[in-house]
């Protein structure tokens, strides 16, 4: 029911907090009860700190709380907090390692650090999920489901394969949107195994470099 799930816009401005843009954000409903998430999906091409100068944990823990300052006079008013919504923030992280495919999550905790607590109210508003796949195109099968499937699809084989995968290894049923999106994945890819290439070529020149003036000083020359 596609009723269920709708877009809400990227941009996100919160007097006195900055704007912050998110990758994709939208609002779904689960189960009988019809409980509202707040989600939002980001594609993170490094998870490295030395690449990005931060750790990108904080930098999840910073979306999840903007999601929840943001419901602000939308979600729940005045005093209303038990009105606040679910928020997850999930992260497509594409430079694992050839044994880097992972699923991490982060959220709150409780945790009695002195007398008997009887509370029952389990804390599970803010959720951030971290989804590691691999780049290396000699990798051996994730026996992960959604994490085998991200890979088959940022890879580099063809869009007709891709669409073979996805209809019959996983029953997706292939419109002219999915198929465009899954365009826009192919070119995203492409641009990925090309910044892969290019990096070992100017490596490869490097060491060539690096050798042949070895081999001179060896010589004398």
């Amino acid at each position: 029911n596609l009723g269920r799930v709708k877009g809400t816009v990227t941009e996100d401005n919160v007097p006195g907090e900055g704007v912050i843009f998110f990758d994709i954000r939208f609002s779904a409903y689960l189960g009988m009860s019809e409980m509202k998430f707040l989600i939002n999906i980001e594609a993170q091409k490094s998870s490295d700190p030395k690449k990005l100068g931060y750790h990108l944990e904080n930098r999840v823990i910073f979306y999840l709380a903007r999601m929840i300052s943001a419901q602000k006079q939308t979600e729940f008013y005045h005093s209303d907090y038990d009105s606040l919504k679910p928020v997850r923030s999930i992260w497509i992280c594409m430079d694992s390692g050839d044994d880097g495919d992972l699923i991490e999550e982060i959220g709150l905790g409780r945790r009695t650090v002195f007398g008997n607590s009887s509370k029952e109210h389990h804390i599970n508003l803010m959720k951030g999920i971290m989804v590691h796949v691999r780049s290396a195109e000699n990798r051996q099968t994730s026996k992960n489901i959604l994490i085998n499937m991200l890979e088959q699809l940022l890879s580099g084989m063809d869009l007709d394969e891709k669409k073979r995968i996805l209809t019959e290894e996983y029953g997706m049923l292939m419109t002219a949107e999915l198929e465009g999106r899954m365009r826009t994945m192919c070119n995203l890819s492409e641009d990925l195994i090309e910044r892969a290439a290019s990096k070992a070529i100017k490596e490869g020149m490097a060491k060539g470099i690096e050798q042949e003036i070895e081999q001179e000083i060896k010589q004398g020359i």
